[in-house]
């Protein structure tokens, strides 16, 4: 971390991680990873210690804010943050990015449509056979105790 005393930065243009992390919406202990990390630069010092920030980290840490809504990673936020800042490279890195994340998103959202499927019919089970009789027969736990998931490996000792 550097001094203040060193920075080119007047008082004026720099806020303190407080006030940073309460623009942007974030916990202290969020920037203070984020640095960790890599995807902010490292805070400057006050005399007192006190970490502060050149204005310009603002808009850095609005594109993590977003990244990070939209289920990025640190690693793909990372990038994402490099590429915002060097126009030497080209746009078509950020599309790869964003495309290998919607093709996982979009893998995620196809699992997650079977698994309300599923559930969907356990729920109808019981609402149509055996909703309010003992527990032990409700068709939902024989379901469950019958089914075997397709990725157990029946080899073991055990079976």
């Amino acid at each position: 971390m550097k001094n203040l005393s060193n920075a080119p930065e007047t008082a004026a243009e720099l806020l303190t991680i407080g006030a940073l992390a309460k623009r942007v919406g974030f916990a202290v202990s969020a920037l203070r990873y984020y640095e960790e990390v890599g995807l902010i630069p490292p805070a400057l010092r006050r005399e007192s210690g006190h970490r502060v920030y050149p204005e310009s980290v603002l808009d850095v840490l609005i594109l993590i804010r977003h990244c990070r809504d939209l289920g990025f990673s640190i690693d793909e936020t990372r990038e994402l943050v490099a590429l915002s800042t060097n126009g030497e490279r080209d746009c078509v890195e950020a599309r790869a990015i964003a495309q290998t994340h919607l093709t996982a998103v979009r893998a995620k959202m196809a699992e997650l449509r079977r698994l309300d499927r599923s559930l969907s019919s356990y729920v109808r089970a019981c609402s149509e056979g055996c909703a309010g009789g003992p527990a032990p027969n409700c068709n939902i736990l024989t379901d469950l105790r019958q089914s075997v998931p397709a990725t157990t490996d029946s080899s073991g000792c055990c079976s």
